[in-house]
C-alpha cells in the first residue's frame, strides 16, 4: 500500500518526520489554529415560517486545517447542509460569521467549490465544455481552459468521454465530471453536499477511493456532508458528528487510520471500533429527531 503518512506532513521539511500521524488530528491546540483556513464562529441559523421561527442550527464554532478532509454525519434535518451551504455563501447565517483565509463570507466565490448530490452539470455542453466553464469565466485563455480541463478530466478517469453529453454519461460519470470541474477551478476548499448519495453501492466506493486518491495528490481541503457513517469514518481525517435539530456540533473525533486507503480498511478493528461510537452517537440523535428520546436542554 506504500508509505503512510499524515497529509499534515506534507507540510512538513523536506525529510521531516510526520509529527504524531493521523491519530492526533482534529484535537485542538495553537499549532492546529495557525493552520486553519476556515473558521465557523457562533453560527447560527434560523427560519421563519407560520408556525414561528424554526431554529436550524445553534450557535456553532468550527476550525477547519489546511488538508482536513471533515466529513460531517448527522440525521435527517440536523443542519449539515444547511452549515455547508452558509460556507458556500449560499445561505447568509443568522448570527456568527464564517472566514475563510481570515476574509468573511459573504457570498460565493471561487475560493470554494461545490459539489451537490444531485447532478449540475449544464446539459447543453459537452463533459469538456462543462469542466471549462468556470475556468472561461474567470478569463482563462480557451487553450490554457482545455489543458486544465483535460488534466482533471484524466484524473477522474473520464479522458476519452470528453465530447459526450451529460445525458449520455452514467450518475457516476456525472459526478466525475461535476467533481473535475470543481478541481479544475483550483478552490481553495471543497464543499461536498452528499455527492455520492444517488449512486448505486459499487459505484459510490469506487467514487470514495478516487475522491481520496485525488485528495492526496491534489492537498485540497474538503468538507463532506454524508449521512453514511462507513463513508464518514473511510472518507474522513475527522468526522463532526452533528446532533438532532436544532443542529449543533456534539463531537469531532479524528480519524485514526493511515493513507493511502483501501476499502479492505472497512474490516479491520479500528474501523469497526469508531463505527460502533459513531452508530452509537447517530442512534441517539436519530431517536431524539423522532421524539423517542428526550431532547437536550
Amino acid at each position: 500500500m506504500g508509505k503512510v503518512v499524515s497529509p499534515h506532513a506534507w507540510h512538513s521539511a523536506p525529510g521531516a518526520a510526520p509529527q504524531g500521524g493521523l491519530r492526533g488530528l482534529g484535537r485542538p491546540g495553537a499549532a492546529h489554529e495557525k493552520m486553519s483556513i476556515l473558521q465557523v464562529s457562533g453560527v447560527a441559523k434560523s427560519f421563519a415560517g407560520r408556525g414561528g421561527e424554526t431554529v436550524a442550527l445553534q450557535a456553532t464554532d468550527l476550525l477547519v486545517q489546511e488538508n482536513d478532509f471533515i466529513t460531517i454525519l448527522g440525521p435527517s434535518g440536523c443542519g449539515k447542509s444547511t452549515l455547508l451551504r452558509m460556507v458556500a455563501g449560499l445561505d447568509t447565517p443568522s448570527g456568527g460569521v464564517i472566514t475563510l483565509d481570515g476574509r468573511p463570507v459573504r457570498g460565493p466565490g471561487a475560493d470554494r467549490g461545490m459539489v451537490f448530490q444531485s447532478y449540475t452539470l449544464f446539459p447543453w455542453l459537452t463533459v469538456l465544455q462543462n469542466v471549462c466553464f468556470g475556468l472561461r469565466e474567470k478569463g482563462m485563455p480557451a487553450a490554457q481552459q482545455k489543458e486544465t480541463a483535460r488534466h482533471f478530466l484524466a484524473k477522474v478517469g473520464l479522458k476519452d468521454f470528453e465530447n459526450h453529453f451529460p445525458k449520455q454519461l452514467s450518475g457516476g460519470m456525472q459526478q466525475r465530471t461535476a467533481l473535475a470541474r470543481a478541481l479544475a477551478n483550483n478552490p481553495r476548499i471543497l464543499l461536498m453536499d452528499e455527492p455520492f448519495g444517488a449512486l448505486d453501492h459499487q459505484t459510490r466506493e469506487l467514487m470514495q477511493e478516487l475522491l481520496l486518491g485525488i485528495w492526496e495528490e491534489e492537498r485540497k481541503t474538503v468538507l463532506f456532508v454524508t449521512h453514511d457513517i462507513d463513508e464518514s469514518i473511510f472518507m474522513g481525517n475527522r468526522v463532526v458528528v452533528m446532533s438532532a435539530r436544532p443542529g449543533r456540533i456534539k463531537c469531532d473525533l479524528p480519524v485514526p487510520l493511515p493513507h493511502p486507503r483501501h476499502y479492505a480498511m472497512k474490516t479491520t478493528p479500528p474501523f469497526a471500533e469508531l463505527k460502533a461510537r459513531l452508530t452509537e452517537e447517530i442512534r441517539i440523535e436519530v431517536r431524539r429527531a423522532a421524539g423517542l428520546e428526550p431532547a437536550l436542554g
